[in-house]
């Protein structure tokens, strides 16, 4: 059964110009949530939750988020917010995927996997397990839960590290801080593990 507290949530999903935001409405809307896929600065001011997620180029994003002024709005808000993949790549300090910069909640700059064998592949993708895990999100989760990676450039370990995976080198596969909560991961497609992990984000 839904309950009463999920189906009344105002749930942002910020609208820009990337890719696998439908698969996190549609995450949303299994667990009860009809969420606001927007890019309406007064919108998502006023949502009760904000998800700022999907797979996109780092320049590309930041470009639209600023000539829409979501750049400005994205690092002040108060309410709970969930950035996924480039989603919390962006809201790191800075990339280096087209050496941008970005909105800089989080105190860290994000690198570009290199091989260090023949074996490693980049993009990483698919499963890895999740370890050292510090965070609200993970609650009723234990080290070594698996969920769904795809990216090229990853955030190293730093201090708003709330979940570590390893490829390559330990990275940060989930941050938080303040009000801010990001994944590395795909939660909308981690299966059960991912469920939880929205789930524990909605009951924030």
């Amino acid at each position: 059964m839904v309950s009463q507290c999920l189906t009344d949530m105002d749930v942002a999903v910020v609208k820009y110009n990337a890719g696998n935001v439908y698969s996190v409405v549609n995450a949303l809307r299994r667990l009860g949530v009809e969420p606001l896929f927007t890019d309406d600065a007064e919108q998502i001011k006023s949502a009760d939750k904000v998800v700022f997620p999907g797979q996109g180029e780092a320049a590309g994003a930041m470009e639209y988020l600023r000539r829409k002024g979501l750049d400005k709005v994205i690092k002040y808000l108060c309410q709970p917010v969930l950035g996924i993949c480039i989603g919390q790549q962006l809201l790191c300090r800075h990339s280096e995927e087209g050496d941008t910069d970005c909105l800089g909640v989080f105190d860290v700059d994000v690198l570009k996997f290199r091989p260090s064998c023949h074996e490693d592949k980049v993009p990483a993708m698919g499963w890895n397990s999740l370890y050292d895990m510090r965070s609200p999100l993970f609650r009723n989760m234990a080290d070594g839960d698996y969920v769904y990676f795809v990216h090229s450039y990853y955030v190293p370990v730093c201090g708003s590290t709330a979940a570590k995976a390893d490829y390559i080198q330990p990275y940060s596969a989930a941050m938080h801080k303040g009000n801010f909560y990001a994944t590395q991961f795909h939660p909308e497609k981690s299966g059960s593990a991912g469920e939880m992990i929205m789930r524990n984000f909605l009951d924030l």
